[in-house]
């Protein structure tokens, strides 16, 4: 038998035939454009700013410099770009679209837009959502760090528990199949929450990116001794920054300061990501049960930490 190792890697293998299968790029030409797929590329660091230097594109795209050339060349023989050198290096070459540049991207960023539309449409709603959150990870995991603006924790503001039901509803109706139940449930919370809310031994922490909220998570009263932890959610916008970590710290670090022995959560055992979180914060499973609910047949699980 393959070790996991060699799974993973055909897996991932597998995976990109599918791909660009799907995006028809094994073809020497792009949604039956006059462009390959690294002319394509070109086209669009080109399309992006009014003058780009060749090199910068070369390093952006990871192009060898001769194969870029050869393509600059190709632009510049068919008038799609012109080009000067650079007045600090006259040895670079300083590039720029023309009008009739711009119309073939124009052409070639349409069939693109038309060609994800008709695949879109072949699904639902709801797979729509769990094709672009699934993506939104892909990229998350695989992509190079980039510079982004930090998330930041805070207090929920009017609006945000609306916010908090909407953003599980979608969540979970998108990645995992569940009904309308599930988000009344959410709404029920949230409104107890609001309801009840007892500023000593309860909090509810929203993460913001960005100045808009991707994360949430709740940690209220069960009794004197005993604290929830509840509704933690990332989005995939959200996801790749260690939010989901940070949300649970705050809950177990509150906990810990007003007295709680212990904090308790209800998950599913389908929801890989959120168990890691609370396993590595060192909560344990305590139980696990079978049960049908949200439209979905579940295995529900208790998680306890001792503090």
């Amino acid at each position: 038998m393959p070790s996991n190792d060699e799974a993973r890697i055909s897996a991932v293998r597998a995976f990109n035939r599918f791909y660009t299968r799907q995006l028809g790029l094994l073809g020497q030409r792009l949604l039956e454009s006059p462009f390959s797929l690294s002319e394509a590329r070109v086209l669009y660091e080109l399309s992006r700013r009014d003058s780009v230097a060749a090199k910068e594109i070369g390093a952006e795209l990871d192009l060898d410099p001769g194969y870029l050339s050869r393509i600059v060349q190709k632009f510049a023989d068919e008038g799609l770009i012109s080009r000067k050198p650079l007045p600090e290096d006259r040895r670079q070459q300083q590039l720029k679209l023309t009008a009739k540049g711009r119309q073939a991207f124009a052409r070639l960023d349409r069939s693109s837009q038309e060609e994800v539309a008709r695949t879109l449409r072949r699904m639902s709603e709801g797979e729509q959502r769990r094709l672009t959150a699934a993506m939104a990870t892909v990229e998350s995991l695989l992509g190079s760090p980039s510079p982004r603006a930090s998330a930041k924790l805070r207090e929920p503001r009017p609006g945000d528990m609306g916010w908090v039901v909407q953003s599980h509803g979608e969540r979970y109706a998108g990645e995992y199949g569940f009904d309308s139940s599930f988000e009344a449930l959410v709404a029920e919370i949230a409104a107890q929450f609001l309801r009840s809310f007892d500023a000593s031994r309860e909090r509810c922490w929203i993460a913001e990116l960005d100045g808009a909220p991707v994360g949430s998570v709740f940690l209220v009263r069960h009794d004197d001794e005993v604290a929830k932890l509840r509704l933690l959610l990332v989005e995939p916008a959200g996801r790749g920054l260690g939010l989901g970590k940070r949300l649970v710290g705050e809950c177990i670090g509150f906990a810990r300061a007003c007295g709680y022995r212990k904090i308790t959560l209800w998950t599913q055992s389908i929801l890989t990501a959120a168990r890691k979180i609370y396993q590595d914060a060192g909560f344990v499973l305590v139980a696990s049960e079978p049960h049908r609910s949200f439209g979905q047949n579940l295995i529900g699980e208790t998680w306890e930490m001792r503090l």
